[in-house]
């Protein structure tokens, strides 16, 4: 039940539409209940005529009229309940599926390194449908079972005390007997929904790289897997189902035994006289309005249950503790920060992630405004996580990271994050234009700054070449697109944000000599004043850079110019001679510092 009233809760801003509902409710109670009462009176002015006493039959005509005119305004009053609650389950779901989205933005990296993005949209989808569905069918259903029982009760009480109690017995005892069956239920349904999520989750995750899956030949095994998953939802479904039936059957069994009851003592009642015909005809009408809502009850109770075992998941997301508490506003065009470049300083810095070892440990560095570093250090020695880290997307262990003097921890994660500027050695671009991936960070920018980007990354003159031009589109993760081309797109809309502290893991690493040619022209001309880290995979890079960071088993080995680390027998030096040894055995090595050969 507080289930319930949770998930009610959420909606409590759609009360006007729950008033409406209430009302048209109560309406097409009453219209129900009228139409017992005109048929009661048009049987008792037939059965006199039938006895010999005079009737209009002008009365019975007027019976026949009130009788239209109740079915017409009860289906007007029905539909329009049922319009008000489909707005209502439509704008519940626009609100949680709002509230969910907000969530997972302010969450913290941390949360999404333990979820498939799949098994994320897949919970959405079940929990909010499943949520919707209930609150639909509680506004277009309960208000009217209810109300109708209520009704029925007092007009009952009127004619014959012993079977309004009779029908004051029934909701009581299904819904105790729904109760008893609940737990079960809802274990069985906690099962089916995991296998579900995983199912989804894993699809997803197939579904974006396709192309991996069919070069391995893959096809069958990923579908084989699939549906091991639904089948296993299949048996738990058979189980879930079965109890829940068996016990359907147990308790309308017992319902019918009290109906049965009922109609005993109407119709016992009738034949000694007590009741007419026409009080005998409006019994069994209001006995059946009564008995139609508790069988329709196992409707109710079922999505009420699905509801709750949804919410679960839902609601467990809700309550993860979130890095924002509130999502900041968009940002307009134009610089993130001013000020010019700015200094970073990483003091006796360590992280691990959760449940891993130390990634860095009492890293402690520092890089001067508008100064170039490179990192580098073995695959998997921490370089990532310093970027991950200046993003404000982990906080550290321990230690101090600052940005132009400033603790990262005295700054809002939005200033942290409109200070740096980053290109990913994956260009991770979004579906839509050219133009919208460029203004990412700047959705208002004029066409002009976002043409003025583009030259500069060296991206125009394709762009051009698009019969769309700026409008063209480029696919799910710009799969339209070449990898040079993409990363241009990435580095302009890197000058588009014009973040003081620039950071590039290595955008050419995966482009031929052409394309990595064009896209370091325009990194040139976006790192020009700024501060910049660069995560390096080519030695060619790094020889460019004022100064090099050099990372061994999570901390800093060396600091120094190219050429003072050339000399010094390093983790630089090696690397160097390892680039001009001609044996594959030293190429080889060369990759265990993610460098090219």
């Amino acid at each position: 039940m507080r289930s319930l009233i949770r998930i009610l809760l959420v909606a409590r801003g759609l009360w006007p539409y729950y008033t409406a509902i209430v009302v048209t409710s109560l309406a097409v109670v009453g219209t129900n209940l009228m139409t017992p009462f005109i048929v009661k009176g048009a049987i008792d002015v037939v059965v006199e005529a039938v006895r010999g006493q005079p009737a209009g039959v002008s009365t019975v005509v007027w019976l026949a009229v009130a009788l239209l005119a109740t079915d017409l305004a009860n289906t007007v009053l029905t539909n329009v309940g049922g319009y008000l609650g489909d707005v209502m389950a439509v704008k519940l779901r626009a609100t949680l599926a709002g509230s969910y989205f907000t969530k997972l933005l302010s969450l913290p990296q941390r949360y999404f390194d333990d979820e498939l993005t799949g098994t994320v949209i897949n919970r959405l989808t079940r929990s909010i449908t499943e949520i919707t569905n209930f609150v639909n069918v509680f506004a277009n259903t309960f208000f009217q079972m209810f109300l109708t029982l209520a009704a029925v009760l007092v007009v009952t009480v009127w004619y014959s005390w012993p079977i309004a109690v009779l029908l004051a017995v029934v909701y009581p005892l299904f819904v105790w007997l729904t109760t008893i069956t609940s737990a079960r239920w809802q274990a069985l349904e906690a099962e089916k929904n995991l296998d579900l999520d995983v199912a989804g989750g894993r699809f997803a995750e197939v579904i974006g790289q396709i192309r991996v899956v069919k070069s391995f030949v893959q096809e069958r095994r990923e579908l084989t897997a699939f549906q091991d998953r639904y089948r296993r939802t299949i048996r738990t479904t058979r189980r879930q189902s079965r109890f829940w039936h068996a016990m359907d059957v147990a308790r309308r069994g017992v319902l019918n035994l009290i109906f049965f009851g009922v109609f005993v003592v109407i119709f016992t009642q009738t034949a000694r006289g007590a009741f007419t015909v026409g009080v005998m005809v409006l019994l069994v009408q209001l006995v059946t309005m009564a008995r139609q809502p508790v069988f329709s009850m196992s409707f109710v109770v079922d999505a009420s249950q699905r509801a709750v075992a949804g919410s679960r998941d839902y609601f467990a997301v809700m309550a993860e503790p979130g890095e924002w508490e509130e999502l900041p506003p968009a940002r307009p065009a134009g610089p993130a920060a001013a000020g010019g470049p700015q200094g970073i300083d990483f003091t006796t810095v360590c992280f691990g992630y959760e449940g891993g070892e130390n990634v860095l440990c009492d890293v402690t560095f520092s890089i001067e405004p508008g100064e170039r570093v490179a990192v580098v250090g073995e695959s998997g020695g921490g370089k990532t996580t310093l970027v991950s880290l200046l993003l404000g997307l982990y906080a550290p262990d321990s230690g101090t990271i600052r940005i132009g003097g400033t603790d990262l921890g005295e700054l809002s994660l939005e200033e942290v994050r409109s200070r740096v500027g980053v290109v990913f050695q994956d260009p991770a671009l979004f579906s839509g234009t050219i133009r919208e991936n460029i203004a990412y960070a700047a959705p208002d920018a004029s066409p002009e700054a976002v043409t003025e980007a583009a030259r500069s990354a060296n991206a125009h003159a394709f762009i051009e070449r698009f019969p769309a031009g700026y409008e063209s589109q480029i696919g799910e993760r710009g799969i339209k697109l070449s990898g040079g081309q993409k990363q241009r797109i990435a580095v302009a809309r890197a000058i588009l944000k014009d973040a003081p502290v620039l950071v590039l893991d290595e955008a050419t690493s995966s482009l031929d000599s052409k394309a990595e040619r064009l896209v370091q022209q325009g990194l040139e001309r976006l790192m020009a004043g700024r501060t910049t880290i660069v995560i390096a995979h080519r030695l060619s890079t790094i020889s460019s850079v004022d100064r090099i960071v050099t990372l061994r088993n999570g901390r800093v080995d060396e600091i120094g110019t190219p050429d003072e680390l050339a000399a010094t027998g390093g983790i630089y030096a090696e690397l160097l001679a390892l680039q001009a040894s001609a044996t594959k055995k030293d190429r080889k090595r060369l990759h265990r510092y993610d460098i090219l050969a």
